[in-house]
């Protein structure tokens, strides 16, 4: 279900907006009339009558049943007393009651129905009383996002929407003026007084959220993960976020369409993780309905899985905080694309070590003796550069054995060319020395892997040498030629 509903159920009410929302049927009662005698006070009758004994009853009857939260029996009451006085002097508090009524008997469209006509008048000229105002704000709104939420099974017309919003609308400007320190009730602390006003802002806010995102909602509803449902929601959840930008819950709703589209749409993706990681900044709780922690680690989650890495996260959900969508500029590398770059730069600062490893790349491959015989053999291969591991003979050498370690490599070095020299060393090659040459492809083993390649020893740079010392001396007894 939508976050609204689930908000507002599964917070309580304050004491004090309890018993200002509870107390519904006490100003009214006021101006009703009095047992015996069929009429108002003297001060209402100027502007409202009970038309006989009859309707006196039957708006009695009503009070009582709303008094003692018999709303089943209520709506029978107020049933007949339409009926029988349709005209009635006190049709608007008939509304009004209906609106309990319907409240009480959890049938949202009918107190969305009931307030329409109310919610077309100047609600503060019918209603003096700023608490009646509020008995009939605060239901209308709650049940007109109560059925415009994701979970909710009825469909509500496009006016039941336009009363909820309008309502929602006046709940929001009621809480602003009504609760302030001039009516506060004696009894109530001025924390409750707060407390009850956060409330009632937070379900009007709430409401007007819900209603904004209901086509997008209701859009992705028969399958969430149809990407043409998705494109239609989209444009519905962008308007919402325009309109309520510090929303988490909108922004959510937002990425998860954005990213239903990735299959027709991959541009579309580095805005969704935006949105996922703007709400997970701004509201992890999404309003109050979500785990935070489960959150924080889906949006790791899809960023990681787009990026490669979880490198850059903390400071992309900065940013994304700031402002409710991507700024013209924005991007978000993927995978691939860090990938590239970071080969740029590697090829950039070890040109012959990429060399390297992009033709020990091709020779590894399944093909790799194709490419070595097509294209490699007998080619010029630009510099290389690459440690000696091993001279054969290890004096006056003609071949070397040359590893070519990958930066910070610290695993034992393995030969995987070897140099066959012009003409042999002069000396014992050093093993361990860094070595450049430039030389010639001539022969490939896969397994164990080799390139072989001829080369000319002058063209060999930082070729260390020692002296090969003296000839070992004969053995002793050994015959002469």
């Amino acid at each position: 279900m939508h976050g609204f509903a689930r908000t507002l159920n599964g917070a309580a009410v304050t004491a004090v907006l309890g018993a200002l929302v509870a107390g519904m049927v006490g100003p009214v009662r006021a101006q009703g009339a009095q047992a015996g005698g069929g009429q108002p006070p003297a001060e209402a009758q100027t502007q409202k009558k009970l038309k006989d004994q009859g309707e006196y009853d039957i708006y009695n009857s009503v009070i009582k049943d709303i008094t003692a939260q018999n709303f089943t029996k209520a709506l029978t009451d107020l049933d007949t007393w339409k009926q029988k006085y349709p005209e009635s002097d006190y049709r608007d508090d008939r509304l009004y009651f209906y609106i309990q009524a319907y409240n009480g008997t959890n049938q949202p469209a009918k107190v969305l129905d009931a307030a329409s006509e109310l919610l077309s008048k100047d609600l503060k000229t019918a209603f003096p009383d700023p608490k009646q105002q509020l008995q009939i704000l605060y239901p209308v709104t709650f049940n007109a996002a109560k059925i415009a939420a994701s979970g909710s099974t009825a469909t509500p017309t496009p006016e039941e929407l336009a009363t909820g919003e309008k309502a929602a609308h006046q709940l929001a400007d009621f809480a602003a003026s009504y609760f302030t320190a001039a009516n506060k009730p004696a009894a109530a602390s001025d924390a409750d007084w707060a407390k009850a006003r956060a409330q009632v802002e937070d379900v009007a806010k709430a409401a007007l959220v819900t209603l904004a995102m209901y086509p997008g909602t209701e859009a992705m509803k028969a399958n969430p993960k149809d990407p043409a449902n998705c494109a239609k929601a989209e444009p519905v959840f962008v308007k919402a976020l325009q309109e309520y930008p510090d929303s988490a819950t909108v922004g959510w709703a937002l990425a998860g369409a954005l990213r239903c589209q990735q299959v027709q749409h991959p541009d579309k993706v580095p805005a969704a993780i935006y949105e996922y990681a703007r709400a997970a900044a701004i509201d992890p709780t999404l309003g109050g309905t979500a785990d935070p922690k489960a959150i924080q680690n889906y949006v790791n989650q899809v960023y990681t899985a787009y990026h490669g890495s979880d490198e850059g996260l903390k400071e992309f959900q900065q940013a994304a905080a700031k402002a409710p969508m991507p700024p013209p500029d924005f991007k978000l590398a993927s995978a691939t694309e860090v990938a590239q770059e970071k080969e740029a730069q590697f090829e950039k600062s070890n040109p012959q070590l990429a060399l390297w490893m992009k033709v020990k790349g091709q020779l590894s491959d399944t093909n790799g003796q194709q490419y070595f015989d097509s294209q490699l053999k007998d080619a010029a291969v630009p510099k290389l550069k690459g440690t000696l591991v091993e001279a054969k003979p290890a004096c006056h050498a003609k071949e070397l054995l040359v590893a070519v370690p990958e930066p910070g490599q610290q695993s034992t070095l393995q030969p995987e060319i070897t140099l066959k020299l012009d003409a042999p060393t002069t000396g014992k090659p050093t093993a361990g020395a860094e070595i450049e040459w430039e030389g010639v492809p001539s022969a490939f083993s896969r397994e164990p892997f080799m390139l072989t390649m001829d080369t000319e020893k002058a063209k060999i740079d930082g070729l260390k040498e020692e002296h090969c010392g003296p000839a070992a001396p004969a053995r002793k007894g050994a015959r002469k030629k």
